[in-house]
């Protein structure tokens, strides 16, 4: 443990000093140095000290939050500038070898001065992630966009050709902080006039009472002609904290999965519902969370033990990676998946039609938006809310409008 932190220490103030390197070679204006010196010291002091009162019997609260937050805020810009700066100083050093040893001038300085360019440059570069963590915590957060798709089934049955499905995923309750943004959310809910709407699962963040504030905004959903279903997400088993006894922590599930009904939606446990429409139906299966990384407790054969290869089968499963090792290749060939849980990092580079890009993807093969195999497609909702990071970068908060058509596939 005592090495752990005297590695953590040298790697920081590496970061410092180079980062401070940059500042001082850009400007010889004593009281700016200074004020980023105690800026600099006061962010990293706070950030140990809220780090070292975190408790993980409440697990994540809006400080802890806050402090994650201003970590990325100072960390990735230093670390930006320390890349630069690190990389002025091998060519530095390279140059100062060359001078010396080829006795080209014996008594200039070793390392030649630093590049105001190059300072200029680093701290040029480190804005940018620096204002976008800004932006995302500010603005990013709370910017819903509505992504629409239309899906091709060549089995779909007659009656539901033109079917609309609203998808929304990753709530985290525990989260919100703006009463009039997550109403604007529901608002934009409702503006679709969806048949059915799905919740593929994470009401909170951990505790059941984090939902109590917005269980009046949520019931705003109004009813859909054909159902309002849900399914539990990973952080609704209260796993990531510590719980005072084993009762304790199944009462706070017992709460959670309530939850879902006091906003209007019914929990699908391992089960299915037929959607009737006219002579024609379809089958809505909801499995309980099961992800490779969050534990595997989902069962789509037991879900689906009524049903037939032949059935049209939405599945509503939170973690996409249950879609990749169980569900693409399963037998009874499951239309469409519904899935959540990576929230796209909540950082990340998009360009609609173009180009995506996040860390999440080097995780998991389906991390944001559809996916197909087989003429079985997987869509991975973006999520609604923010978890652990307040904000969002480049992968905008989502409500997804589904239109099923009956004809040939196009991905």
């Amino acid at each position: 443990m005592a090495l752990r932190w005297i590695i953590l220490f040298f790697v920081i103030a590496v970061i410092e000093i180079y980062s401070f390197q940059a500042i001082k070679t850009v400007t010889k204006i004593r009281w700016v140095q200074i004020t980023y010196i105690l800026l600099s010291l006061t962010a990293v002091v706070f950030i140990f000290y809220e780090f070292t009162k975190f408790d993980r019997k409440v697990g994540q609260t809006s400080m802890t939050m806050i402090t994650l937050g201003l970590l990325l805020l100072v960390l990735i810009p230093k670390i930006l500038i320390t890349f630069f700066m690190a990389l002025e100083d091998v060519l530095r050093l390279l140059i100062g070898s060359k001078n010396y040893f080829a006795n080209y001038d014996k008594e200039a300085s070793f390392l030649p001065e630093r590049r105001r360019f190059v300072s200029q440059l680093a701290l040029g570069i480190a804005a940018v992630p620096f204002l976008s963590l800004i932006y995302g915590m500010t603005i990013g957060k709370y910017n819903f966009k509505v992504l629409k798709q239309t899906l091709f089934f060549p089995d779909l049955p007659d009656a539901f050709e033109g079917f609309k499905i609203t998808q929304i995923s990753d709530i985290h309750s525990g989260s919100f902080d703006n009463p009039e943004k997550i109403q604007y959310a529901i608002d934009l809910v409702n503006e679709q006039n969806a048949d059915m709407i799905l919740f593929t699962g994470d009401i909170v963040n951990t505790h059941a009472t984090e939902m109590h504030p917005w269980i009046d905004t949520f019931n705003g959903i109004k009813e859909h002609k054909f159902g309002k279903y849900s399914v539990l997400g990973n952080h609704d088993y209260g796993e990531y904290v510590d719980w005072p006894s084993k009762e304790a922590k199944e009462a706070n599930f017992v709460a959670i999965k309530n939850l879902y009904g006091q906003i209007g939606f019914k929990l699908l446990l391992n089960e299915n519902v037929k959607i009737k429409k006219g002579n024609d139906e379809i089958a809505l299966i909801g499995v309980e969370n099961w992800g490779k990384h969050f534990g595997e407790r989902g069962d789509v054969n037991v879900a689906s033990a009524d049903l037939t290869k032949e059935d049209f089968k939405i599945l509503m499963s939170h973690d996409p990676s249950h879609w990749e090792y169980v569900v693409k290749n399963h037998e009874k060939h499951f239309q469409l998946t519904l899935s959540g849980h990576t929230h796209g990092f909540q950082f990340g580079i998009e360009i609609p039609g173009v180009f995506k890009w996040s860390p999440v993807e080097y995780v998991y093969k389906q991390w944001a938006g559809l996916y197909e195999n087989l003429g079985r497609y997987i869509y991975v909702n973006r999520g609604l809310g923010f978890h652990a990071y307040p904000g969002r970068v480049g992968i905008m908060p989502e409500i997804t409008v589904f239109e099923l058509k009956k004809g040939k596939i196009v991905a």
